[in-house]
């Protein structure tokens, strides 16, 4: 056996809780059932340096098996739902299995972001082939880079300044023939054509001289009339010329245009043609180029140095992603998988699961006069990083976060990720956005949370469960067995290989199993909270390394238990200075009516330690009622109202059956000034009132917890070990004797929970405290008065004295 242990049940096993029911007086449990001890000599190793550590968790098949399921299932509704307590190593577990799953698979393809030209406020979304997607980013900046360089050279090149002289003057000259003809004729008509600030100006003219107006003016009046004839006919033929010159402008800016499309498509195409080559294979990214490269002849200007910038003195630098407006609208903007550094499908966790953290973001830049933004401000999200793998997300941190549930809802129902803007910009300027092109989505997602997170979400919305199909439950604790108990072993191996911790020895490792079973609150259970185990075994070996010692002991372990308790008992102690100063009134001895101690558990942060309260009640003729002072002043829930409820359904059922139950009763906490809920004091709260109607004192040295139902029957509880500890820590302050008969009452069937201190099983074990296992209330009564409580017999009546 592995185990030192005494009875499970009662004093001695089945047949010892049969016994426990029908003597007149029961007997306390032995030491060996308060506290389940393990055996280092069973362990088969001398320290955990022999063990090969664990990988994976300890009897969590079911978990395993439905994560198994849902990551092999290819239909996207099917997404997982991970329940458990904290602490537990799901998430680890969780995400090696998912490494595991997804390192042999085909890795998704890249997605980038690219202008659309013809209409820039909707970008188009490119489908590359894995890790393909910086090279197209880096090519199209080198081509850029490349175009700075290229196309001020060529523009300025003899070639293209004579070709473009030929034409300029080609028209200059055209247009200046056809106004010296107009000019001639004229002067041959004896008119001045003459250029003025405003234009072209016509005058008569005499002996090859401009006549002045006032000596025009004194010509006769038919000579007037024929030059005016004249002048007139011609700037009629003068207009004609000036409407051809919009369209001989035109032919001008139009021959022009070609030759810059001559001399840019060459250089544009060299600039693209090392990217069209190494993307031969994509059409989609051959197509941007050809749309990118008509862009580029279109829009040449935007290489031309300005005036002044021309010369040798001209400084060409890169490209500037970030800054360079004339240039963005040309590179591209990787979203997922452009590097090929990742292997396999990705695995990827939020920790922040706001809606754009989830589906990206369009983020908008300041410029004078208001905000802006492109295709390159386009940030990814997680479900970008996680498309074609697996997305792990935190629920309750969904949840809370404004709009995220819904985002993610929205992308998993679509099955597309839609960029979108989430809410309007702060001040009085509309910032303009986009609309991207969705991509497509294909992942598994992953949810974290516990219990009452996931019925929470079931219940409140519809869409949850047709969208997260697959439950994986892990389980917080394992079946006690040898098995279980080897591979607990090698979880610790694996605690101090993580952490590069010193080795434990077996007495150590059997310390810290014991410690699990408390934790799981159950002798035949071990937990499997690894995060708390992995703090115990750490914080052990921190007191190792102060005590020199090259391996962690048992001493070790307690230590830490000990520390741990200590550092977070301030509560506590004040708790139970105020009853060591009878500032809260607790006895713990003699006998009074209608007085009971009830036992309670207060919960301080992670710590949680009993608390023993004075329960009292009074009795008296009345209608039949029990009055519950804390319902009354709402200070109780609903389920200490039930419990009150189920004792006077006890009273009423065995001691009323022929006439009606004529008295009054109230029930209070006496000293207690917040809320009170649970039933785990109903039965301690029924002998308080059997104690008053009978006029029986009950035994102040004897703490009761323990809830019943309707047939007298005493009930399991939580908490059992605190709730035991906190009324053997007053004992012992006030001096334990065997003569003074301290102890508890408990349930029997809390007693398979029972993994209490060893101080208190060594106090058990001298008889100096006491632990009773009762099933019924008759038991218990007579515990704490000493009186049986006796049974009806065939006329109905009670015995003489019970």
């Amino acid at each position: 056996m592995f185990f030192r242990r005494g009875a499970g049940r009662g004093a001695g096993g089945e047949s010892a809780q049969a016994a426990l029911v029908t003597s007149e007086r029961s007997s306390p449990l032995p030491a060996d059932a308060v506290r389940r001890g393990v055996d280092p000599a069973w362990l088969d190793f001398a320290t955990t340096a022999e063990l090969k550590p664990l990988e994976g968790m300890i009897g969590q098949d079911r978990a395993l098996a439905a994560l198994q399921f849902g990551t092999d299932m290819t239909a996207p509704d099917f997404n997982i739902f991970v329940l458990g307590p904290p602490a537990t190593g799901k998430l680890t577990a969780v995400k090696a299995h998912l490494a595991r799953k997804y390192a042999d698979a085909p890795p998704p393809p890249a997605w980038v972001y690219v202008d659309d030209f013809e209409n820039p406020s909707h970008p188009k979304a490119l489908q590359l082939p894995h890790g393909r997607a910086r090279a197209l980013a880096r090519g199209m900046e080198a081509a850029i880079d490349e175009l700075r360089i290229v196309l001020p050279a060529r523009f300025e090149s003899d070639d293209y300044q004579t070709r473009r002289r030929v034409i300029d003057e080609s028209f200059r000259s055209g247009q200046n023939g056809a106004l010296a003809v107009l000019t001639a004729r004229a002067e041959q008509m004896g008119i001045a054509v003459v250029r003025t600030q405003s234009g072209i100006a016509m005058a008569p003219m005499f002996d090859g001289k401009v006549v002045k107006p006032e000596l025009f003016a004194e010509m006769p009046e038919s000579v007037r009339r024929e030059v005016e004839r004249k002048i007139g006919d011609l700037q009629q033929e003068l207009e004609a010329l000036a409407a051809k010159a919009p369209r001989l402008d035109k032919e001008r800016r139009d021959r022009l245009a070609a030759l810059n499309d001559e001399f840019a498509h060459g250089a544009v195409r060299s600039a693209l043609e090392e990217v069209a080559a190494a993307f031969a294979d994509v059409p989609a990214v051959i197509e941007h180029l050809e749309a990118a490269g008509r862009d580029l002849i279109r829009h040449v200007a935007l290489f031309l140095p300005a005036a002044g910038e021309t010369g040798e003195g001209a400084v060409v630098t890169p490209a500037d992603t970030a800054r360079d407006p004339r240039f963005r609208r040309y590179l591209v903007n990787v979203m997922a998988n452009g590097d090929g550094a990742e292997k396999g499908a990705p695995v990827c966790e939020e920790f922040n699961p706001t809606a754009g953290n989830l589906i990206g973001r369009i983020e908008h830049i300041a410029h004078p006069g208001g905000l802006a933004t492109d295709f390159l401000l386009i940030k990814p999200g997680a479900l970008h990083r996680a498309n074609g793998g697996c997305l792990l997300i935190d629920a309750r941190r969904l949840v809370q976060s404004p709009g995220a549930w819904d985002a993610l809802k929205r992308a998993l129902r679509t099955r597309e990720i839609r960029v979108e803007p989430f809410g309007e910009q702060p001040g009085p300027v509309t910032a303009p956005s986009l609309e991207p092109m969705p991509i497509p989505l294909d992942l598994r997602v992953v949810l974290f949370g516990d219990h009452e997170l996931f019925f929470g979400m079931s219940r409140s919305d519809p869409d949850f469960g047709g969208l997260f199909k697959v439950q994986v439950d892990f389980d917080d604790a394992i079946d006690l067995d040898a098995a279980n108990v080897r591979d607990f072993a090698r979880l610790v191996a694996s605690i101090v290989a993580r952490y590069g911790l010193r080795p434990l020895d077996k007495g150590a490792v059997a310390r810290v199993v014991e410690q699990a079973m408390r934790m799981a609150e159950d002798r035949e259970k071990l937990s499997v909270e690894i995060g708390r185990i992995a703090d115990l075994v750490r914080e052990a070996d921190y007191w190792a390394g102060k005590a020199s010692r090259a391996t962690t002991t048992r001493e070790d372990i307690v230590r830490a238990v000990t520390a741990v308790a200590e550092r977070s008992d301030r509560l506590r102690d004040r708790t139970f200075e105020a009853i060591d100063r009878g500032v809260i009134m607790i006895d713990t001895d003699g006998a009074k009516i209608a007085q009971v101690n009830g036992l309670s558990v207060s919960q301080a942060g992670d710590a949680a330690f009993g608390r023993p309260s004075r329960i009292t009640a009074s009795v008296r003729l009345g209608s039949g009622r029990v009055t519950d002072i804390e319902s009354e002043a709402r200070l109780s829930g609903p389920l200490h109202t039930k419990g009150v409820m189920i004792l006077w359904g006890v009273l009423a059922g065995r001691y009323a059956l022929d006439v009606p139950l004529s008295l009054a009763a109230s029930l209070v906490f006496e000293q207690t000034y917040g809320g009170v809920d649970g039933d785990s004091a109903s039965s301690a709260e029924l002998y308080a009132l059997l104690s008053a109607l009978a006029e029986v004192p009950i035994r102040q040295s004897l703490a009761v917890t323990g809830s019943v139902n309707q047939r007298g029957e005493v009930q399991a509880i939580g908490g059992a070990n605190e709730k035991i500890e906190g009324f053997f820590d007053i004992c012992r302050k006030r001096g334990l004797d065997a003569a003074k008969g301290c102890g508890v009452l408990i349930p029997a069937a809390n007693v398979q929970h029972l993994m209490l201190r060893e101080d208190v099983s060594e106090a058990v074990a001298a008889g100096t405290f006491a632990i009773h296992a009762v099933s019924t209330i008759d038991q218990g009564i007579e515990l704490l008065t000493g009186v049986a409580a006796g049974e009806r017999g065939s006329d109905g009546a009670f015995p003489p004295g019970m």
